[in-house]
């Protein structure tokens, strides 16, 4: 297991930072292994409501390590897939986890940084930070899904450039796009996302989990296909225990407390 990965409790949500700060946290299997670990372990913890995603030493994530790729030359091309298999598996574990996971990018992300970031559910970005695809300045192409990721934030034309060129683009203008949602002043990343993540770790943890997939599929999904989806979910919602909670609440003008539902303690751990 990677022990670079360090883990922390803040109250119901867990705070993940990958700490290599001296390659400025590039990716390697070990640390694939150690995330989707973390990931399945917050996933059946009831007391874990939300996940916080960064790097140590001011930097998200440079991707992947070019001094590993460099030896990924030397094997077959079958041997080269299952290796880079194992980032894509970790994209999807992001995507298909059930809690909200909230990427906190400090400095930059770079390469396959950039994919680990939009495969978060929300982003939190320096207001100096960057995202940089540069794949093209080593004579190798994207991974790790983040030409879909960025697809579904700019035009074509901004991404073709980008990919193309190697250029950095920054955080306030990624927020033009509506691809951050917390800029925050430098060094302040974590801090907003743990505010952002204490907040849906507040709230009914299944209809989160069935928000988040309705979110997921939609943009790929026919009207049709998405109405049954919702249909699905609402009907499963309006039996659930959190419903009758958070509507008994309404009418009694108080705060839901969906928290007590799962035996969840309120208490900041560590």
């Amino acid at each position: 297991m990677d022990n670079t990965l360090i883990r922390r409790r803040e109250g119901p949500v867990l705070v993940l930072t990958h700490d290599n700060p001296g390659v400025r946290n590039a990716l390697s299997p070990a640390f694939y292994a150690a995330l989707a670990a973390a990931l399945a372990e917050a996933q059946a913890d009831a007391q874990i409501g939300a996940v916080v995603l960064t790097g140590a030493g001011g930097f998200f994530c440079a991707g992947g390590d070019l001094r590993q790729l460099a030896r990924r030359r030397e094997l077959a091309a079958e041997e080269r897939r299952e290796r880079l298999e194992g980032l894509h598996d970790l994209v999807r574990t992001i995507r298909g986890c059930g809690k909200p996971v909230v990427a906190a990018v400090e400095g930059g992300a770079a390469g396959a940084g950039v994919s680990l970031a939009l495969a978060c559910d929300l982003l939190v970005m320096a207001r100096d930070a960057y995202f940089s695809v540069a794949y093209v300045k080593v004579g190798l192409t994207p991974d790790g899904g983040a030409t879909f990721f960025l697809s579904e934030l700019m035009p074509r034309q901004l991404l073709t450039e980008l990919c193309l060129t190697g250029d950095r683009i920054g955080a306030e203008r990624l927020a033009q796009f509506g691809a951050v949602n917390r800029l925050a002043d430098p060094g302040r990343a974590v801090d907003e996302a743990l505010a952002l993540a204490q907040r849906l770790a507040a709230g009914p943890a299944r209809a989160t989990a069935r928000i988040k997939d309705l979110c997921r599929r939609a943009a790929g999904a026919t009207l049709d296909e998405q109405l049954e989806r919702e249909a699905r979910h609402m009907v499963d919602a309006l039996g659930d225990a959190e419903s009758a909670e958070g509507i008994a609440a309404f009418f009694d003008k108080r705060a839901a407390d969906f928290r007590a539902l799962h035996g969840a303690p309120e208490a900041r751990t560590k």
